[in-house]
Formats: structure tokens, sequence, C-alpha cells
């Protein structure tokens, strides 16, 4: 299969290099990275060992790419303005787009773009950072859901987890994928954001400290408050899951906090303010939200 990778920072790095490690053909659309990695090719740091593909396929325009068979959307979510122009050069008849973006509103904007092509979803349970240029860090392997944005595309969907296990990441297929979204946004909302409205501090700083522990829970609540108006059902029980698989990633730098401190843009709209538009809309109150929201626009803007 060929697939590219548009957007290769520490998710398109990780998950591109494992596709391409199991036998696929892949294409990275790279900027500030791509002198390196021509160079030196992409390295995978993991607990149990790392390995470098010098092979890498790297480029700086989609047209040098072609049509793909599989296009994996890893841009963060604040450059969705630039899809316009640099998708097209990739999709042909047949093309499936996966988007592995936080956040709300992804898939829409790629079905949108492209309404003759099937559109995938996949939320990245995974703790990754980009330590250097074409070098990414694995701290914790989690997983990966997908799902289809149509319903009628679930085998396809299938297919796509079948991919991924096969490339050794732990896949689930999740035949809803707003579900799924709406699940990620139970951790991404609080340690995200906190760890940004407390000044750029790691994860460790959150559960640590009991007034921000309960700040966090009390986001969670009002997420999960939200998804169930959809109809989803979520347990209160997953808020003490939230914390309990956080306290092991450490010092972890979530990727908006990382983005806060270097001064590059935050995904405000797509984590944050998206969520809270669609809650009120069904008259659910999320002052907490509202508030971390207002701040982050603040800080971030």
């Amino acid at each position: 299969m060929k697939i590219s990778i548009v957007g290769s920072g520490a998710v398109g790095l990780f998950y591109g290099a494992l596709l391409q490690r199991s036998g696929h053909e892949v294409a990275y659309l790279m900027r500030s990275d791509l002198e390196v990695a021509r160079r030196d090719g992409i390295r995978v740091v993991q607990a149990d060992g790392e390995f470098r593909l010098r092979d890498a396929s790297v480029f700086g325009e989609t047209s040098e790419i072609g049509v793909c068979d599989l296009v994996v959307v890893a841009l963060k979510a604040t450059s969705n303005e630039a899809l316009a122009d640099l998708l097209p050069p990739l999709v042909g008849k047949g093309t499936r787009l996966l988007t592995l973006q936080n956040g709300l509103g992804n898939d829409r904007l790629l079905a949108e773009l492209f309404p003759e092509n099937k559109v995938f979803g996949g939320l990245c349970f995974v703790c990754l950072n980009r330590i250097s240029p074409a070098v990414v860090e694995n701290f914790m392997p989690g997983s990966i859901s997908i799902g289809p944005r149509e319903a009628g595309d679930a085998e396809e969907a299938q297919e796509l987890v079948e991919l991924f296990r096969a490339a050794g990441v732990k896949t689930r297929f999740e035949p809803n994928l707003q579900l799924v979204q709406w699940k990620k946004l139970v951790w991404n909302v609080p340690f995200n954001g906190l760890t940004v409205a407390a000044g750029g501090v790691c994860t460790d700083a959150i559960v640590e400290s009991p007034e921000l522990l309960e700040e966090s829970k009390a986001l969670m609540g009002e997420i999960i408050a939200g998804a169930n108006a959809l109809g989803f059902g979520f347990e209160q029980s997953f808020i003490d899951y939230q914390v309990k698989i956080t306290i092991p990633m450490g010092a972890y730098r979530p990727s908006s906090m990382i983005d806060y401190v270097e001064g590059r843009p935050v995904e405000v709209e797509a984590i944050w303010g998206e969520p809270l538009r669609q809650a009120k809309a069904l008259g659910v109150a999320m002052p907490k939200l509202e508030l971390l929201y207002a701040l982050l626009k603040r800080l971030c803007g």
C-alpha cells in the first residue's frame, strides 16, 4: 500500500515509521525536519529499544508524492486551513483518508473537501514526543481506535485496523467514531488544558496537586455529561480510570503544553471550543470548561 503521512510530528513520525517497517511504501510530508531526515533518516526511541529508517522517503511538497492509497493526516488541527491546498495531489479515486488529529470536526472537514472519498478517524491513546528533528520517543505504547465517519464504511475501517495491527500497534475498531472522539476528550480537555493553564507543567504536576487533580476530575465530569447528552452512556468510573493511567506517565509533556511553551499555535478550538459549543447546543452547562476555554484563548491567542 502506498501511504502518505501529512504532518510528520510525533504522531506522524511514529505511526508512519511503524507502517514503513511493516513493509508499506510510506511518504512523509515534512518541512522543518526535511534535511535532517534526508541525511539521517527517521529514528524511533522506545522503552524496549530503538530503530532507525535510513531509507525514509521524505518530501517538502505533496506534488512530489502523487496519488496514494491511504492519506494519514497527522497535522495539528491549527493547520487545517492548509489541507485544501496540501491534499489534492495525494487524493485520487479510491483514496482513503484517515485523520489522527485531536479534537472534534477534523473528519467533517475532510469529508467536505473530498465528498467522493471515504473518511475515517483514528484516536491515538499514546504518549509520544518529538525530541529532536526526525526523532520521536514513545513513552507509553498505548493504542489506536479507528472508526468510519459513515456507518456503511465499517468494513473498510476494519481493514485499516488490521493494517495498523500488522504494524505492531494495538488497534481497536470503533463503530461509532463520535463516541471515541468524546472518549479521548475526557483526557485531553483536562490534562492538555491544565498543563498549559498552570504555566507549562507536566502531567505529574496535575495529579500530584490535590487542587489541580480535583479540577481535572470536574472537567472530566463535564465532558462525560456532554457525551451522555449525545447518548453515549459514559460511566463516572471512567474518571478514575483516566487518573489511574496518567500517574505512570510521570513527567509527561502533552502536545498542547509543548506547543504552548515553544510558542506554536495550540488546538484551542478543536479540543476545547468545539465540544463546548456542541454541549451548549444540547443545553448542557459546562462552567469549568467555559472558563478554561476562555483562559486558553487568552493565553494562546
